[in-house]
């Protein structure tokens, strides 16, 4: 059996949000035991069938807190909704939420909310890829809005500073330490090629040729080569080009390397601040993992609603 991390920490500091302190582990205990299960289930089944499944759920739930909270509001489909902004229009994954909580509705009717799946799918997502299991509070419920114009004010984009990151992570209560553990996430996954654009100019003979010289100039010759100078806009590349679809810690050994693929990787090990929390990833599993399941329980609990706020909706697509 894989080892449950439990994060005391990020426990601890839940006290300090009185909404959060009424999440718990345990909240579906009664009401709904079989909830995790279910969810898991949907998860696993879904990454049988698409490998690309885990980093898309882990994706979805990045996009979900940093905006309105984790409530579930970036699954809503819809003119004006998030998930229609630009920012998110390659976002994916929705479908196996919706599966968990159609099944759901079968066994625990107006009881499991989106947001609460969501981030047992995300959760769920990384274990299955290799990462820690890790025990999180439930208890979420389900956000009233959800506004194309709330994204762009609250995500954050590849092309930042490594200063505007932790503005926008310290507006919602996560340090620069929670920074660099979920960046890790890029250990999965892939990026489109327009998200690195700005890594590469286009030379006289219409070839793209690195404009960043904090890339690996192998590494940056191989990226131009995918990315071509018209390149599909749906071509993309692997975040972590040593073990893709395995959650380690590979992450941070590619930093050291200089093989960074977006600039907002890059950056965490130019710069000093966060270069040592890089370096000491790099060297331990253990110590990434431990830190991913504070981290994570922290930004599951970014903006939650509970108690009498929010809802408990029928279909997390609609609102």
């Amino acid at each position: 059996m894989p080892t449950t991390w439990v994060s005391e920490l990020s426990l601890f500091a839940l006290l300090a949000s009185p909404a959060a302190a009424q999440l718990s582990p345990g909240f579906y205990s009664f009401s709904c035991p079989n909830a995790e299960l279910l969810v898991r289930g949907a998860v696993r089944s879904a990454s049988a069938m698409d490998s690309t499944v885990p980093a898309k759920l882990l994706r979805l739930l990045f996009h979900d807190c940093l905006v309105e909270g984790c409530d579930g509001s970036v699954l809503v489909q819809g003119n004006g909704a998030e998930s229609s902004d630009p920012a998110n229009k390659s976002l994916d994954g929705f479908y196996v939420v919706e599966s968990a909580k159609r099944l759901l509705e079968i066994w625990c009717p107006g009881t499991v909310s989106c947001a609460d799946i969501l981030v047992l799918a995300a959760r769920d997502a990384v274990e299955l890829s290799g990462g820690p299991s890790v025990e999180v509070p439930l208890g979420r419920r389900d956000g009233i809005v959800s506004s194309a114009s709330d994204v762009r004010p609250n995500m954050v984009d590849t092309v930042f500073s490594l200063d505007q990151m932790m503005q926008r992570f310290a507006a919602k209560g996560l340090s620069i330490d929670d920074l660099v553990v979920l960046s890790g996430a890029h250990t999965i996954g892939s990026s489109h090629c327009r998200t690195f654009g700005d890594r590469f100019q286009q030379a006289s003979n219409g070839s793209l040729v690195p404009a960043d010289n904090s890339l690996d100039s192998n590494y940056a010759m191989e990226l131009a080569n995918k990315c071509f100078a018209g390149a599909s806009d749906s071509t993309s590349v692997a975040n972590d080009p040593v073990t893709p679809s395995t959650f380690d810690n590979q992450y941070y050994a590619n930093l050291l390397a200089n093989k960074g693929l977006l600039h907002s990787d890059s950056i965490l090990v130019t710069d000093p601040r966060t270069k040592s929390r890089v370096q000491a990833f790099a060297q331990s599993p253990e110590k990434f993992f431990a830190s991913w399941a504070d981290s994570f329980v922290k930004l599951s609990t970014v903006g939650v609603k509970t108690g009498d706020q929010g809802q408990i909706k029928v279909s997390c697509t609609n609102m």
